[in-house]
């Protein structure tokens, strides 16, 4: 990913050094293990042990520059790491990666870099969520219109609709630590994975100490189903994001604009055009949730490797699996920030839900004209004639309201009364059920109005 959408933490997870560190790490336990098995001298083990950590601590860009130059003549990056590795231990280095396959060490590497990325993007998603959560309960009785097919249908609360996102994000939440749970796997089997030069107790030693759990069967590779659905949970957020993002574009249009991002002092909307407000972040947010999404079909495309391994699936992870994470965090974090500090324009808000002439009233009207005994067909064909008759003639001299067409009509006069119009056409009613959605949603109802 460009630096321009890189946060730095998540950067370095999946910087060499890192991956060097860890690389050594399961090495090490591996040695280690060994060691308390009969494998390999205790004293080997802590020789490897103790040089390797001295030079994990000093390792710098010479280290890195000596890697490159060793797999420039080796053409195999494991290799050429623990040619490095002997180079500062000496000869007890022949006690290292013993029995093992690189795939053990790529593998399990992998899963540990993947968890530190998905506790990260953990902590992103409670960020998103105390956001949503906070302007949630302040507009929780904020009135505006709610749309299907982008044309307005009845008054909601801008609140529910953030609780809406809100109770999405928590969904994801559970789907990502779900993804990291399968994804935490470790694999110390040796070639083709049949353990026949290692005891299986190494294996689970290395896991439980790096906070992993040993794969069932690996094959040599740990089988790449865990992966794909690792992205898919990853795609399912980044629609998350678009979703609530595109609901923000839509609300800061020009013709709407009951809610828009933060415009900062100094900030220029364009080149051209000096007034111009635009949803940069959002739009931002859009393209980015098309990048994370674009790591699925490739991970799924991973699953089917050649036999008991091949390696197709290297060139891919090493692009998606930095790539996908660190846009993704990079998004989260945006996203709570915007919504933080987004705009809210609840008189606005207001004048569009009348903006129709209050023809988004016509649902409850026609409820209440069948309640006071008119079939539903019939109460139907009054309500859309007299709320036709608003629609088609808005903005024109001959426009009347709603109200006025319905007041008018003589198949209504006398079946129900002014008062009971009054109550149809009152936005507040559709705020009765927030305390019941609100405790569903947040297991609490906040403040009541």
């Amino acid at each position: 990913m460009v630096p321009r959408y890189t946060r730095p933490v998540m950067a370095a997870i999946w910087s060499p050094t890192n991956r060097y560190r860890i690389w050594f790490e399961i090495e090490a336990l591996a040695c280690e293990a060994m060691a308390e098995y009969g494998t390999v001298p205790k004293e080997a083990a802590k020789v490897v042990r103790e040089k390797g950590d001295a030079a994990m601590a000093a390792f710098s860009d010479v280290d890195l520059a000596r890697i490159d130059e060793i797999e420039a003549e080796t053409r195999h990056d494991v290799i050429a790491f623990l040619t490095w590795l002997a180079e500062k231990v000496g000869p007890e280095s022949r006690f290292v990666h013993l029995g093992m396959t690189s795939s053990d060490v790529l593998d399990t590497c992998l899963a540990v870099q993947l968890v530190q990325a998905t506790d990260l993007l953990l902590k992103d998603l409670d960020g998103v969520l105390d956001a949503l959560k906070t302007r949630a309960f302040e507009h929780k009785h904020t009135l505006t219109i709610g749309r299907s097919h982008g044309i307005h249908a009845e008054p909601t609360s801008f609140g529910l609709k953030l609780a809406g996102h809100y109770a999405e994000f928590a969904r994801n939440k559970e789907r990502l630590e779900t993804a990291r749970a399968e994804i935490a796997t470790c694999a110390i089997s040796g070639a083709v994975g049949t353990y026949a030069h290692l005891d299986p107790r190494v294996e689970s030693y290395v896991a439980e100490r790096l906070g992993l759990k040993p794969e069932t069967v690996s094959t040599q590779v740990i089988p790449r189903d865990r992966h794909a659905a690792y992205f898919c949970a990853l795609a399912v957020i980044a629609s998350g994001i678009e979703r609530l993002a595109i609901e923000v574009r839509h609300l800061q249009r020009s013709e709407v604009r009951e809610a828009e991002e933060f415009f900062h002092k100094g900030q220029k909307g364009s080149s051209a055009m000096p007034h111009k407000r635009n949803p940069v972040l959002t739009e931002n947010l859009t393209g980015l949730a098309r990048l994370v999404r674009a790591a699925v079909i490739p991970a799924l495309e991973d699953v089917a490797l050649w036999h008991e391994r091949d390696i197709s699936h290297s060139s891919v992870e090493r692009n998606i699996c930095p790539d996908a994470t660190i846009g993704l965090d990079f998004a989260l974090v945006r996203l709570s920030g915007m919504i933080s500090k987004m705009l809210v324009y609840p008189d606005r808000m207001a004048a569009n839900i009348e903006s129709l002439g209050g023809v988004v009233h016509s649902g409850e009207v026609l409820l209440a004209l069948a309640k006071a005994g008119l079939s539903r067909e019939d109460a139907y064909r009054i309500v859309q004639r007299n709320a036709m008759e608003t629609w088609t003639k808005l903005g024109t001299p001959e426009c009347k309201t709603f109200r006025e067409n319905l007041d008018a009509d003589p198949e209504i006069s006398g079946r129900i009364s002014p008062d009971v119009l009054d109550a149809a056409m009152d936005s507040r009613q559709h705020l009765k059920a927030l305390d019941t959605q609100y405790e569903k949603i947040f297991g609490e109802t906040g403040p009541r109005q």
